[in-house]
């Protein structure tokens, strides 16, 4: 049960689209490689060491939410670990990224995925999320989050990134029934480590789908959306669900369709359209460019009021950028930006 400052903080306020004496805001990726100190901290380890020791997660994320003045802080963790414990064979490559060494590759290995049905093997995460609600003040609620089952399954299938989604998109026409028996495990799986989130102490969920945006809507409505919509329904009980998609706005009403109270906007479509495209009946969370942090303050600043005008004050609005905050973005304009997001919408 949530205290009384935590149920009336500005962000989750903003779920239940409740007015608010300004604009919550918080910023993707704000635990990263643009903050000296989260630096000081990756220096000693390598990055899955980093998401792996419970009391090092924990320090990067309140040092972020404490230097940013931010109204939430994220959980510092990674999207594939979770994956580890249900056979996959994963490994973080110096300048590669995520790099899986037994890939399915085609409909009949599918069976290799095992279903994540002890949750034990993440431990790791839930004591961070332990640690770091013990030390975050009292009024500031703690995100948890995880990979949408799409893009959780295209890492499994591609080996790591693509450009092109082919083994993907492959297996999905070909085997459909192949398809379904991996999202169901995956979805299954996301809700039961979700759920042990907010059970250690997560006020939040955000669930990111970074790849569905190479989707066409009628194959996100086909291959998609039951199993998103399968986790949002899973988790919603326990506690709100911000759910985000990057890269395709025509996929918008759809996400919609698969559930969530705020509905995350990337830099790619106007507040206001998104907005009216998803319904006032849900928050929307966004969206200046990233890039934007790159430019000078005054410019930033015009660009942080034009996000905010689309907003139009309507209760349920959550700033952030439309995506992660970039390594070369210098962390004094990530401050000014969330200085500027409460000034500016003072009400």
């Amino acid at each position: 049960m949530n205290s009384p400052a935590l149920q009336n903080s500005r962000l989750m306020k903003a779920f239940r689209r409740e007015q608010v004496d300004c604009t919550p805001v918080w910023i993707m990726r704000q635990a990263g490689r643009y903050l000296p100190e989260y630096m000081e901290v990756r220096s000693k380890v390598t990055f899955i060491e980093l998401c792996k020791t419970p009391e090092m997660a924990a320090q990067v994320t309140l040092d972020a939410q404490r230097l940013l003045g931010v109204d939430a802080a994220i959980l510092f963790a990674d999207l594939l670990p979770m994956l580890e414990p249900m056979g996959i064979d994963l490994e973080y490559q110096k300048g590669e990224g995520p790099v899986i060494h037994n890939p399915i590759m085609d409909a009949s290995q599918v069976d290799r995925l095992q279903e994540l049905d002890d949750v034990s093997s993440m431990q790791f995460v839930f004591d961070a999320v332990k640690l770091i609600r013990r030390d975050l003040p009292a009024d500031i609620p703690l995100l948890g989050f995880a990979g949408a089952p799409f893009t959780l399954a295209s890492y499994v299938i591609e080996g790591g990134g693509s450009r092109n989604y082919l083994r993907t998109k492959s297996l999905m026409f070909r085997d459909e029934s192949a398809w379904r028996s991996m999202m169901e495990r995956l979805a299954r799986s996301l809700i039961r480590y979700l759920t042990a989130q907010i059970e250690a102490g997560c006020q939040a969920i955000q669930l990111f789908d970074s790849w569905a945006g190479c989707l066409s809507p009628a194959d996100y409505r086909r291959y998609v959306l039951p199993y998103t919509k399968m986790v949002v329904d899973g988790v919603r009980p326990l506690a709100p669900v911000l759910n985000f998609l990057t890269g395709n706005p025509a996929l918008l009403p759809l996400l919609k369709e698969s559930g969530g109270d705020v509905i995350g906007l990337d830099w790619r479509v106007e507040l206001a359209d998104g907005w009216k495209t998803v319904g006032y009946d849900v928050g929307v969370q966004g969206n200046l460019d990233p890039l934007s942090l790159l430019a000078d303050l005054p410019t930033l600043k015009a660009r942080t009021q034009h996000v905010l005008q689309q907003a139009e004050n309507r209760p349920g609005h959550i700033f952030n950028l439309g995506h992660g905050v970039m390594p070369e973005v210098p962390p004094e304009h990530v401050k000014a930006l969330v200085k500027m997001v409460h000034e500016l919408s003072a009400r």
